[in-house]
């Protein structure tokens, strides 16, 4: 059975930083691309940072360019999230999603990811 599993979020005052992880079981995490999901209150879920498996390319939304990082373990089986500068705006819930896709123009939409985490709630006080 494949599983997702998120941690690290918490509440930040704004400006701080955030780690988020995800690991995986029940499937190698090599061979799949790795994205970041957010959704907030009332609002749609919407993509936040992804990175593919084949060469390790990395998109982002405008959004939190410069202050997030993707970056991937194959040899642990992780992806994390680097969150720095925090706003009031990045609050939501993260989640993990992987993906049996290579294409990189693929990497920002939910549609094309076959596994989903529960979430971890990231909340920034202001």
């Amino acid at each position: 059975q494949v599983q997702l599993v998120e941690s690290g979020g918490g509440l930040v005052q704004g400006g701080g930083s955030l780690r988020l992880s995800c690991a995986a079981s029940g499937m190698p995490l090599s061979n799949h691309a790795m994205g970041w999901f957010r959704q907030a209150p009332g609002k749609e879920r919407e993509f936040v940072a992804a990175i593919s498996w084949s060469i390790y390319r990395t998109v982002y939304a405008d959004s939190v360019k410069v202050r997030f990082t993707i970056s991937r373990d194959n040899a642990k089986n992780t992806v994390s999230l680097q969150m720095n500068n925090l706003k009031s705006e990045d609050t939501a819930v993260y989640y993990c999603a992987a993906g049996a896709f290579s294409l990189v123009a693929r990497l920002g939409s939910p549609n094309f990811y076959d596994y989903w985490g529960q979430g971890t709630q990231v909340t920034v006080s202001s």
